[in-house]
């Protein structure tokens, strides 16, 4: 046990000594949930909107007013015919364009029911998306704050509640997936590089040497990895809690408990491409074009995976990443309880004991050789 944590020690001291390594594991993980999770977002702010009243009484201007008087629509001009709102579109000028019939009010008056039209500019679906779901959100506030005085209905595409993310924030989405993400970096390439380091400078026999069996050293190396990926967690939770903004409703345990799992399959990843890996360089190709970006692309974190085609459904169930953050999206933003994921971890224990039991057995074979 003692040389056990002596091999842990001097991979440690390695870290710690090489600032790229420790800038690498602990200030991009930071740097990344920050730009990506809060500066570069996806959610709506002042979206520029024209509005064509043609009937011009109080209860289109109070609408106007409500639209215009929030932080994600803006308003840009009145415009009076629908050829000007096909030119303010094709200048770049609005990205919504509200029309209101001659009717509108004495509509209300008559069968207490008001339409308006929406025109949205789809050229950007997900945009698209995010605008219609915005104005059906004011829209339905705007009948509450009515609907005391007169009962009055507003149909625009039917009233749509918005649970655990009733703001539409993007970074609710964002940092369980970074979490994904950021781990993987850590696990799976920090640590091919590391192993793949020894193998190149041959330092790799001299370890061998020693009293340990070769799997223990490789698990020793493995270890700092480990630690450091649990700090990557707690700074990735409390800079999206506290800076950004995003809720923790679920129990902080089970996110931790989720995150040992998915980092032992992420670390045993790393171990894999170590054993067949001959370079740092082919290592971190491997790592990156065959874990990152795939990991990206097919676990539902830039894209939904039930709009995927059925083939890359299927490949994104062998993504450990999927599972995880699934499950970390169910825990964080729902509040689920260890027994509504037992799936995604159960699915996440198997894909750790497989490859931690293919990733030692075929160091074993590689070293003795």
């Amino acid at each position: 046990m003692n040389q056990f944590l002596s091999f842990i020690r001097k991979e440690t001291w390695h870290i710690l000594r090489d600032v790229y390594t420790l800038v690498t594991l602990l200030i991009m993980p930071v740097a990344l949930l920050l730009i990506l999770g809060y500066a570069v977002t996806n959610d709506m702010k002042n979206t520029p909107f024209v509005v064509l009243d043609a009937d011009k009484s109080m209860l289109s201007s109070d609408y106007i007013k409500k639209l215009n008087g929030n932080k994600y629509f803006s308003m840009v001009d009145y415009v009076h015919s629908e050829n000007e709102i096909e030119n303010a579109f094709k200048k770049g000028l609005c990205k919504v364009a509200i029309v209101f019939a001659p009717d509108f009010e004495n509509s209300f008056i008559k069968t207490k029911h008001a339409d308006i039209q929406l025109i949205i500019d789809s050229s950007d679906p997900n945009e698209a998306s995010s605008v219609q779901n915005y104005l059906q959100m004011i829209t339905m506030e705007f009948q509450q704050e009515k609907s005391s005085a007169a009962n009055m209905v507003l149909s625009v595409v039917g009233e749509v509640k918005m649970l655990y993310n009733p703001q539409i924030k993007s970074a609710y989405n964002f940092v369980p997936g970074l979490m994904g993400m950021l781990m993987m970096i850590v696990c799976a390439l920090m640590t091919s590089i590391s192993i793949v380091r020894e193998k190149e400078r041959g330092t790799m026999e001299v370890l061998l040497i020693s009293p340990l069996h070769p799997s223990a050293i490789i698990l020793a190396k493995a270890v700092p990895y480990f630690i450091i990926s649990m700090i990557d967690v707690s700074l990735i939770l409390l800079i999206g809690h506290f800076i950004i903004g995003v809720p923790i409703v679920g129990n902080l345990l089970t996110i931790f408990a989720i995150s040992v799992v998915f980092t032992l399959a992420a670390l045993s990843l790393g171990m894999l491409i170590s054993s067949v890996a001959p370079t740092q360089q082919i290592a971190m190709q491997m790592a990156l074009l065959g874990l990152l970006v795939p990991s990206m692309l097919l676990s539902g974190v830039l894209f939904p995976i039930d709009s995927m085609p059925k083939l890359l459904q299927y490949l994104s169930n062998i993504i450990p990443a999927r599972w995880y953050i699934e499950a970390m999206r169910g825990v964080m933003i729902k509040g689920v309880g260890m027994s509504q994921v037992l799936i995604e971890v159960g699915v996440l224990v198997f894909m750790t004991v497989f490859l931690l039991f293919i990733s030692i057995k075929n160091f074993k074979v590689r070293l003795a050789l």
